[in-house]
């Protein structure tokens, strides 16, 4: 019940509002303070605060403008009046609860809507003082009441509206970059399917040629490069979708590790010093294009700011496999290690900071985790699987 009295809207200012005067009845049932109040009275007061509560929780507020459940104010104001008179003039708990009602409004309301409390508000605190005959000091503390409430709401109200600016700021902008994304992911395949074909046919027409040995070499080159831009978009889409619905689907298969991490290296620059340290025998339970994804960000991280040589390895560790990609440059400092995985944690002139972070989404979809270890010298980007076979 508690998560649902969080939130903003119409609905949410109603709950809120009924979980206050909920409490305001039950403190009125065992008096404030002392039971200074005739029984009576305090049952009226307390069952005037239940009834607003019930208004509260059942008027479908949805339905109407969005300050009307502002209008909750005015019976609330009502019943402290009533509890400030059947306690005889004290208002040691309605006082308080009034700068409370309105820190309640300025939460979910213009402050327009404040300004208007404020004559209701006051006579609801002086007349239950007129009536009950006190002395002009005692009268004389609205002066100093009602404005401190008016402030402390105008504040509250101010900082609410920068934080509702503020995450409409940031919606705008996680819509943009949704919409960027998906349009990139679309518009690169159509040209990239153009280049692709041209490759293939240059490469059919090289082929028969013994002296295009070398050319064909690039070409093939090419279309590997080709095939990894296009599932590079593809994955863009799949982040996209991570985003938005929290979770990826896969097509698992259980394949040969060494032989998925080989095809992966193909798309990593040529002439690198990458070393493959993998048992022949040892499977792996994965999506092998996501798989594919993982080995290539951490390799390419491993080669852009590490040192060489890079290990690459996996075994077996109880039910899981341990990829571990290893380099031997300068290492991570500790105070950032926890960071690493961490959208647009790290970045650089040479990246943005997205390697690790979708590393870790695709580690995770799978059921493993993503970390990094400290080594002498170096640093390993150590990746959980579930193992196969």
């Amino acid at each position: 019940m508690a998560f649902r009295l969080l939130g903003t809207g119409r609905r949410a200012a109603a709950r809120q509002a009924a979980a206050l005067f909920l409490l305001a009845g039950a403190l009125a049932l065992v008096g404030i303070p002392g039971r200074m109040g005739s029984d009576a009275a305090l049952l009226v007061v307390a069952a005037g605060d239940f009834l607003v509560a019930l208004i509260a929780l059942l008027v479908p507020w949805q339905r109407l403008r969005p300050v009307a459940p502002a209008a909750l104010g005015l019976p609330g104001f009502a019943v402290l009046g009533l509890a400030t008179w059947s306690f005889g003039g004290v208002v040691t708990g309605t006082g308080p609860f009034l700068v409370l009602l309105y820190a309640w409004a300025a939460l979910h309301f213009p402050r327009w809507v404040l300004l208007a409390y404020a004559v209701p508000a006051t006579l609801a605190y002086l007349v239950p003082l007129v009536l009950t005959g006190q002395p002009a000091p005692v009268l004389s503390s609205a002066l100093v009441l009602m404005p401190v409430a008016i402030a402390v709401a105008l504040l509250i109200e101010a900082q609410a509206r920068h934080l509702r600016d503020e995450r409409e700021r940031l919606s705008r902008i996680e819509r943009w970059r949704a919409a960027m994304v998906s349009t990139l992911a679309h518009d690169v395949r159509s040209p990239l399917a153009t280049v692709r074909f041209t490759l293939e046919e240059l490469r059919e027409e090289a082929a028969p040629h013994p002296e295009a040995g070398s050319a064909v070499r690039m070409i093939d080159a090419a279309l590997r490069q080709t095939a990894r831009i296009s599932q590079l978009a593809e994955g863009l889409l799949d982040l996209d979708r991570i985003d938005s619905s929290g979770h990826l689907q896969l097509d698992r298969k259980v394949l040969p590790a060494r032989e998925l991490v080989c095809d992966a290296l193909a798309y990593v620059r040529s002439g690198a010093d990458v070393t493959v340290e993998i048992d022949e025998t040892l499977t792996v339970d994965v999506d092998p294009q996501r798989f594919e994804q993982i080995v290539v960000n951490l390799v390419g991280n491993a080669l852009r700011y590490g040192r060489p040589p890079v290990v690459v390895t996996l075994t077996r560790d109880g039910p899981d496999g341990r990829l571990e990609v290893r380099d031997h440059g300068p290492g991570i400092p500790e105070s950032l290690r926890p960071h690493l995985f961490g959208q647009f944690a790290v970045g650089g002139p040479d990246g943005v900071g997205l390697g690790l972070w979708i590393v870790r989404q695709l580690a995770e979809a799978h059921g493993g985790r993503a970390s990094a270890e400290p080594r002498d010298p170096g640093v390993a980007m150590v990746v959980t699987f579930p193992a196969g076979g």
